[in-house]
């Protein structure tokens, strides 16, 4: 599904409060997990090595890293929203309340639903809020959920 798209930064007010929509299934492939591992530094096992997590780790295979999971927010909130005029730049603000309540099996498909908690305004940025929740496919609960900040300069 196309992304959803707002003329400018104010057209976002509309939608505080409003879930904005899902984004699109993503496979989490070994190599992506490989290659995170590789740019982060962390090779922990239950990552890496399928042989070792099928024999000891509780989920029985290898699993996406949380801050893997965590960094593709950008882009599912791409994926679900674009503003097509009115930004000179956007850039993450910061992150708050992120938890990690179930793992990423590797192999599995992972999309989040956006919803637009807030928006500050100033002369030169509009700050939105965004509550996202990324889930895994099958999985009860979600895999990820945690407030992304990103400001839109004007």
């Amino acid at each position: 599904m196309p992304p959803f798209v707002v003329e400018n930064p104010q057209a976002l007010r509309q939608f505080v409060g409003r879930e904005i929509g899902v984004s699109e299934w993503l496979q989490i492939s070994q190599k992506r997990v490989a290659q995170f591992a590789e740019a982060t530094e962390d090779r922990q096992w239950i990552h890496l090595d399928a042989a070792r997590a099928n024999a000891e780790s509780p989920y029985g295979t290898t699993i996406a890293h949380g801050f893997l999971t965590l960094s593709l927010i950008s882009h599912f909130t791409k994926d679900v929203i674009q503003i097509s005029g009115g930004v000179k730049l956007a850039v993450n603000y910061g992150l708050n309340r992120v938890r990690f309540p179930a793992p990423v099996k590797v192999g599995s498909r992972i999309r989040a639903t956006v919803v637009l908690q807030g928006l500050k305004e100033s002369a030169e940025f509009f700050e939105a809020t965004f509550g996202m929740t990324i889930a895994c496919e099958g999985a009860e609960k979600p895999s990820c959920v945690a407030e992304c900040i990103v400001r839109y300069y004007v």
